[in-house]
C-alpha cells in the first residue's frame, strides 16, 4: 500500500514537471502580486514592513489556488480518477496523494518564492527563521483544505467558483496565525504561541481533510 501511495506521488510530480504551466502561474503570481502592494501602500518603509506578514500570507494562499480547480478535475473527465480508485488504495490515500503532489509543486515553490519576498518588503532578517517555520506547515494547510474543498466541489456545476467561498473561510485562522507570529517576531514580542496554533490547526487538518477528500472523491466517482 505505500508504494501505491508513493507512486501515486511520483506520477504526479511527472506530471507536474511536464505541464509546469500551473507551478510557474503560481510563482508568478505570488512574485507580481507581492511586487505591487509596494506601489498600493506608498514609499514608506515602516509601513511596508508592518505589512509584510500579511502580504506574505494573503499572497501565498491566493497563489496555493490557483491550480486547485484541476487538482481532480482532469482525472475526472479521461476517467483516471476511476482507476485510481481501482489499484485498491483507500479513497483517502489518494486524496492524501493528491494533497502531497500539490505541496510539493506549488508550496515548496512558494517557500522559496517567500524569502526574496521578505526581503523585497523590509522585513528585518530576525523575523524570517519565523516567517519560514509559519509557512512550511501554513502551506500544509493550504494544500490539505484546498485538495479537500476541491474533491468535494468534484464534478459540480460552477466548481471553480465554489472552491474559493469554501477554502477561504477554513484558511483564514492560519493565516492569521502566520502573519501574527511574524509580526510578533518583528516586533520581539513571544511569536511561539501563535506557531503553535498553526502546528495544531495542520496536526487536524493532516487526517481530517485526506478523509473529508477521500469522501468526496468516492462520491465523484460513483
Amino acid at each position: 500500500m505505500g508504494g501505491l501511495f508513493i507512486a501515486i506521488v511520483a506520477r504526479e510530480l511527472r506530471l507536474a514537471l511536464r505541464h509546469g504551466a500551473d507551478t510557474l502561474g503560481s510563482v508568478l503570481f505570488f512574485v507580481l502580486a507581492g511586487a505591487l502592494f509596494p506601489l498600493a501602500l506608498g514609499p514608506s518603509p515602516e509601513l511596508l514592513r508592518h505589512m509584510a506578514p500579511g502580504v506574505i500570507w494573503v499572497c501565498a494562499l491566493l497563489a496555493a489556488l490557483l491550480p486547485l480547480d484541476r487538482l481532480f478535475g482532469s482525472e475526472l473527465e479521461d476517467g483516471s480518477l476511476d482507476q485510481l480508485l481501482l489499484l485498491g488504495l483507500p479513497p483517502s490515500l489518494v486524496a492524501l496523494a493528491k494533497m502531497a503532489a500539490h505541496w510539493l509543486t506549488t508550496g515548496v515553490p512558494l517557500l522559496v518564492a517567500a524569502v526574496p519576498m521578505a526581503i523585497m518588503l523590509g522585513l528585518p532578517p530576525a523575523a524570517l527563521p519565523v516567517l519560514m517555520a509559519g509557512l512550511v506547515p501554513g502551506t500544509i494547510v493550504l494544500s490539505l483544505v484546498g485538495g479537500m474543498a476541491a474533491s468535494v466541489v468534484l464534478g459540480a456545476r460552477r466548481g471553480g467558483v465554489l472552491l474559493p467561498l469554501l477554502v477561504l473561510p477554513l484558511v483564514t485562522p492560519a493565516l492569521i496565525f502566520g502573519a501574527a507570529a511574524v509580526d510578533s517576531a518583528r516586533t520581539g514580542l513571544p511569536f511561539a504561541p501563535d506557531l503553535e496554533l498553526l502546528m495544531a490547526f495542520m496536526a487536524g487538518a493532516l487526517p481530517l481533510c485526506p478523509l473529508a477528500g477521500g469522501a468526496g472523491l468516492r462520491a465523484a466517482a460513483e
